[in-house]
């Protein structure tokens, strides 16, 4: 609570006051209530308080005192070109007058941090070192610059994982998910696997608070699945789903909220499988067990599947969704195969297929997408099965390595 003298202009105190942690109390003499003093306050730290004229005014959110960019963070860091990461102790990242300062609460950890901690040969290529990793995140402002209004301190906010230039064809068009020099924070910039981030204001996502946090912080892959799966209109649809991780199982919760009618779900490992049915789909298999030409006729289903979402990057599945396909059907490709991958054109051509890569989010579409599902009923939290401190790194991205997961979710900042 900031105390003031009845009548007076809340803004008024910000020269006096320290923005202390988030649920202290700050007395406009400048000492927190134990005591301690604060006179070293700065107007340039803004606080937010509850408008009006009051005689107490509800502090939502402040900036630990002395914080500086000269202090230090915990941070997951892939500090030397080998597989593995490293828990270190870093510089709070630097921020300008168009970014956003944001404490990090909980980080997802995705399929892109696993490629970088095995350190395999897209890693490699691909990954500066060192490097914070990490994208998946949610979090609460701390500080904004100079030219951020749209933003306050503790605010909850998620981040887009897509920095953009702004200036290419496609961001002038709005077409910023097409941005021909995009960079991937976590991946070829500093990323949220920290105590802190720093993001352009323009990258930066406020959540509504109803949302519960953990699903909050898995917006950047949920938004992959919704780009994904309503690429094409999928309302009294038969939709093929040839993956299931995490973001497969997102998107047959999609397109099952969407209006789907038969969701069939292929994967080879039983445990994922069992997660897709939970999601909503129709049909889960296995297919070096089960011919997927037989679960149509299972379905009553008589000239194949109106939409194709590929979700695994396998050669296989791919081959097998393009000989299930409708005439006209459609087909999303978000799953990167790890090499080239051959297939029969014949089919795409005289079946006239519609292919289109996936990739990232539409800006900001399929975030209001997303929040606009959760609000009206959708439910991902199954998806989520594991749970760690920030500190038990090792055992999560073990766990999923091993694939017996869903969502795996690291906490940096306990809430309770």
């Amino acid at each position: 609570m900031l105390r003031s003298t009845p009548g007076a202009n809340p803004t008024s105190f910000l020269s006096n006051i320290i923005l202390a942690r988030f649920g202290q109390v700050v007395m406009s003499t400048g000492t927190l209530e134990a005591g301690r003093d604060v006179s070293s306050s700065s107007p340039t730290r803004p606080i937010f308080v509850t408008p009006g004229t009051f005689d107490i005014f509800t502090v939502e959110a402040a900036i630990p005192q002395g914080l500086t960019m000269t202090q230090q963070m915990w941070a997951l860091v892939k500090r030397r070109a080998e597989p593995g990461l490293w828990l270190e102790r870093v510089p709070i990242p630097e921020m300008g007058i168009n970014d956003v300062l944001i404490e990090v609460l909980q980080t997802g950890i995705c399929g892109t941090d696993l490629h970088i901690y095995r350190w395999d040969p897209w890693a490699r290529k691909t990954v500066p070192v060192p490097l914070i990793i990490g994208h998946e995140f949610v979090g609460r402002v701390v500080r904004v610059g100079e030219n951020v209004k749209d933003f306050y301190p503790g605010e909850i906010v998620s981040g887009e994982g897509h920095v953009v230039c702004g200036r290419c064809r496609n961001c002038l068009a709005g077409r910023r998910h097409l941005c021909k020099d995009t960079q991937a924070i976590g991946v070829n910039r500093p990323g949220a696997f920290a105590e802190y981030i720093v993001l352009p204001m323009t990258n930066v996502w406020a959540h509504d608070p109803s949302i519960p946090r953990e699903v909050q912080a898995i917006f950047d892959p949920f938004g992959n699945a919704v780009h994904t799966a309503l690429s094409f209109p999928v309302l009294g649809e038969d939709v093929l789903i040839t993956g299931a991780g995490p973001i497969g199982l997102m998107a047959t919760a999609v397109v099952r909220h969407a209006g789907a009618r038969f969701i069939v779900v292929a994967d080879i490992n039983p445990y994922r499988l069992e997660l897709a049915s939970r999601m909503g789909a129709n049909r889960v298999f296995d297919p070096r067990s089960e011919d997927l030409h037989a679960i149509q006729r299972e379905l009553g289903m008589k000239e194949g599947f109106d939409v194709g979402l590929e979700m695994s990057g396998n050669p296989q599945a791919f081959r097998m969704m393009l000989d299930n396909m409708a005439h006209g059907g459609k087909i999303a490709l978000l799953g990167i195969p790890e090499t080239d991958v051959a297939i029969d054109w014949h089919q795409v051509i005289f079946n006239g297929l519609t292919i289109k890569g996936i990739y990232g989010r539409e800006m900001y579409e399929t975030w209001y997408k997303m929040t606009v599902m959760l609000q009206s009923g959708l439910d991902i939290r199954p998806v989520i099965t594991h749970k760690f401190h920030y500190t038990e790194y090792e055992q999560a991205f073990r766990i999923l390595a091993e694939g017996n997961c869903g969502k795996v979710i690291l906490v940096w900042k306990d809430e309770s």
